[in-house]
């Protein structure tokens, strides 16, 4: 992609580089903001009401009421919400996705993470990559608020460099997730802070986690995980590819 074209400047590329994620901001608002919530809303009433859906604060995924904590994951949300099917091909994110990992873009998955006001379970440190285990590492999220996020009821928080490496990880017993705990060092960790509408985007080995919602505020994200064609997982199995993982951009 030449410069003229670039969306990004040069200057955000290389501050991609060095730190593992980088901070857009609003990207989307009015009346589109107030669409996109009223579906995932509307995603989210239907999956608790055919139990469709998975708590990651359980050990067993299983959704129970009352809950003790709930982080609520749907996957593959673009294959439950025409406004969200669409999400994946706004220019605007595409474009940021394009300078940083190349212009031939194929969606690995999309996935929301719902933490409710006053009891939502927090995101371990991790690696996305430790999940995925796919070659080479060099996907992208881009991880998308609908509600103003803060270090209380949930904003991203990451270790800057911390992609650079491949860690081991250790499963959590009492939930689903993997779990660096007291491995990490979390001195340098950065809050990224984000208004409702707002967007960051972070490489797959960028330690991050989220800390537990205990406000009166909801917390409402949005991930969408871009690869390269040809992507493989470690293993050197292919990944699945299909209709639900459609090729997003190709420039000839």
């Amino acid at each position: 992609m030449t410069d003229s074209l670039r969306c990004l400047t040069q200057e955000q590329v290389t501050d991609f580089q060095r730190r593992g994620y980088l901070r857009i901001g609003r990207v989307f608002e009015g009346e589109q903001l107030a669409e996109l919530r009223s579906d995932y809303d509307r995603v989210f009433a239907e999956a608790r009401e055919s139990a469709d859906m998975r708590n990651l604060s359980s050990s067993d995924g299983e959704i129970t009421t009352p809950a003790d904590e709930e982080l609520l994951q749907i996957m593959q949300v673009c294959e439950r919400s025409m406004l969200f099917r669409r999400l994946l091909y706004d220019e605007r994110v595409l474009d940021v996705a394009e300078d940083l990992i190349g212009p031939n873009l194929q969606l690995f998955h999309d996935q929301a993470l719902f933490k409710p006001a006053h009891h939502g379970g927090p995101i371990s440190w991790h690696q996305d990559n430790a999940y995925w285990r796919c070659e080479p590492a060099n996907l992208v999220s881009c991880w998308m608020t609908l509600d103003d996020v803060d270090v209380d009821n949930g904003a991203m928080q990451v270790i800057p460099g911390s992609h650079r490496g491949t860690l081991e990880h250790e499963r959590d017993e009492d939930s689903l997730l993997l779990d660096r705990g007291e491995q990490v060092d979390d001195t340098d960790a950065v809050i990224v802070e984000l208004p409702a509408g707002g967007i960051m985007f972070h490489h797959c080995q960028t330690l991050h986690h989220t800390a537990r919602n205990t406000t009166n505020r909801q917390r409402r994200a949005f991930a969408i995980h871009f690869m390269n064609p040809g992507t493989r997982r470690s293993d050197g199995t292919e990944m699945e590819v299909s209709f639900s993982r459609p090729l997003l951009r190709l420039r000839a």
